[in-house]
C-alpha cells in the first residue's frame, strides 16, 4: 500500500473493541454456565481464532453484526477437539488457552502460524508444568506447536520473571482447576483484564501489590460484556493527531485501564495536547480522547511503565522521531519476541526514513527532530509495524510503501479506511 504526507487530519473515529478483552470474554464465556453476550467484539483475525478454537471444543458461538452469543459449557464441559487447535497469529490465544487445556481430561495439539511458531512458550510451559501439566514443544524448541495432555493440577505460588499478562492469565486460568490456591507474583503489574473479568464472571480473584491470587473451582456464570475501544489501536490516531500540523481528532470510547494507559502518560509528558472527555469508571474505565497537534520533546521511558505500553512502543518510536531532543526507551527487551523483533525492525526502517535512531539490548535511543522521507517498509507480517509506519508516513516527504500492509486485519480490519476518512 502507498502512503503520502497528510495535509489535513480532522474528525472523529470510533475505535474497534479491545483485543485483550475480546479474547477473554470468549474464553470466560465458554467456561461459564449459561449464555454470555459480547457487544463491540473485535472482529479481527486474532479474536476470530479464539472463537474457532472453542467451537472445535464443542462450544456453540453465534457471531452476528449485533453481538457475539456464547452458550457456555461450564468449567468442565469442554470436549476433545477432533483435530489441531490453530491459534493463527495470536499469542494471547496460544498462551491463555494453554492454561485451560492443561486441566482438561483430553489431549490437544495447539499450533499457530509461522510467527507464533517462533514465539517463546517456555514462559508458560514452566509454570504450568510446575502445576502438574503435561505440556511439551513438539519440535523441542520451546515454541508451538505444543502437545498438551490434561492432568490434575496443583495450586502454586509462581514468581514470574517477566511482567506479562499472558503468562499471569495462563496460570490463573489453570488455577481455576487446581486443588488449592494459585498465586502469581510479577516484577511489576501487567494489564489486569483477566482479574477484572474473572471476578465479573464469578471467580474469587484478588490482587495485592504485584501478586494476583485465585481460588479454585468457582461457579462462573454467563454475563453481558461491553468491550471498550482498544487503546492499543487508538494509539495510532493519538500519534497522528499529535504529529500532523493543524490536526484535531476525537477518539470515541477508548479503554483507559491504568494498566494499559502508558501511551497517554508518555504522550502528555512529551508535551502532547490530549483531553479526556466523558470519563466512565464503571468496570473497565473508558473515555473519549480529544487530540490536537502538539510540539513534542524527547523523554526517557523505562521501568514500571513499560508493561502498560509495550504494544504501543513502535508508534511511540514514531512520536520520538518527530519530537525535538532525545528519547531513550529502555527495559523493553520484550519487543524482541513479539510478532517481529520490533527493536530491529523499527530501528532499520526509521533509519531509512532519515531518523537518527540506535537500537540497544532493551530498547532504543532516538535523536528526534530530523525531517523524515518516504521509503519501502516490509511489515514483517506484524500488524503494529504496519500501522506505526502508516502514521510515520503522514509526516514524511515523498512516498512510503508498506508491503503486506493488510496484516492490520489481525487487530484492526478497518484501520486504513478510518485513517483515510480523517484525511478527507
Amino acid at each position: 500500500m502507498i502512503f503520502h504526507k497528510a495535509g489535513h487530519l480532522k474528525g472523529e473515529v470510533t475505535i474497534p473493541g479491545d483485543k485483550s478483552i475480546s479474547h477473554r470474554a470468549v474464553m470466560f464465556g465458554a467456561l461459564a454456565e449459561g449464555t454470555t453476550e459480547i457487544l463491540n467484539f473485535l472482529q479481527g483475525a486474532d479474536c476470530l481464532s479464539t472463537i474457532e478454537c472453542f467451537r472445535k471444543m464443542g462450544v456453540t458461538i453465534e457471531n452476528t453484526p449485533e453481538h457475539i452469543l456464547i452458550h457456555g459449557k461450564g468449567l468442565h464441559g469442554l470436549q476433545a477437539p477432533e483435530d489441531v487447535l490453530d491459534a493463527g497469529n495470536s499469542g494471547t490465544t496460544t498462551r491463555l488457552i494453554s492454561g485451560i487445556l492443561a486441566a482438561q481430561p483430553f489431549e490437544t495439539t495447539l499450533t499457530g502460524d509461522a510467527s507464533i511458531q517462533k514465539r517463546p512458550m517456555r514462559r508458560i510451559m514452566e509454570p504450568l508444568s510446575m502445576m502438574g501439566a503435561h505440556i511439551t514443544s513438539i519440535n523441542g524448541n520451546d515454541c508451538a506447536p505444543l502437545h498438551i495432555a490434561g492432568a490434575p493440577l496443583h495450586g502454586i505460588h509462581y514468581h514470574s520473571k517477566v511482567a506479562s499478562a499472558q503468562v499471569k492469565s495462563a496460570i490463573l486460568l489453570a488455577g481455576l482447576y487446581a486443588d488449592g490456591i494459585t498465586k502469581v507474583t510479577e516484577p511489576t503489574v501487567s494489564r489486569n483484564h483477566s482479574e477484572i473479568m474473572l471476578r465479573y464472571f464469578g471467580a474469587s480473584v484478588h490482587t495485592e501489590g504485584t501478586t494476583a491470587t485465585i481460588q479454585p473451582e468457582p461457579s462462573l456464570f454467563g454475563q453481558k460484556v461491553c468491550v471498550p475501544g482498544d487503546i492499543s489501536s487508538a494509539a495510532y490516531f493519538i500519534a497522528a493527531g499529535l504529529l500532523v500540523p493543524g490536526a484535531e481528532i476525537l477518539i470515541r470510547n477508548v479503554g483507559i485501564n491504568p494498566t494499559r494507559d502508558g501511551i497517554l502518560k508518555v504522550a502528555l509528558e512529551m508535551g502532547g495536547n490530549i483531553t479526556c472527555l466523558n470519563v466512565n469508571n464503571d468496570g473497565e474505565p473508558t473515555a473519549d480522547l480529544l487530540v490536537k497537534h502538539s510540539t513534542l520533546h524527547g523523554i526517557t521511558i523505562g521501568g514500571d511503565i513499560i508493561p502498560t505500553l509495550i504494544d504501543e512502543l513502535p508508534v511511540i518510536n514514531v512520536l520520538a522521531a518527530c519530537a525535538e531532543g532525545t528519547t531513550i526507551i529502555k527495559d523493553a527487551a520484550e519487543l524482541k519476541v513479539k510478532e517481529s523483533n520490533r527493536i530491529d525492525v523499527m530501528v532499520r526502517y526509521l533509519s531509512e526514513m532519515g531518523c537518527d535512531i540506535t537500537g540497544t539490548d532493551d530498547g532504543m535511543v532516538i535523536h528526534g527532530g530530523r525531517a523524515l522521507h518516504g521509503t519501502t517498509i516490509d511489515s514483517h507480517m506484524d500488524h503494529r509495524i504496519a500501522m506505526s509506519f502508516a502514521i510515520a508516513s503522514l509526516t514524511a516527504d515523498g512516498t512510503t510503501e508498506i508491503t503486506d500492509s493488510d496484516v492490520v486485519t489481525i487487530s484492526y480490519p478497518g484501520f486504513y479506511e478510518d485513517l483515510q476518512k480523517l484525511m478527507q
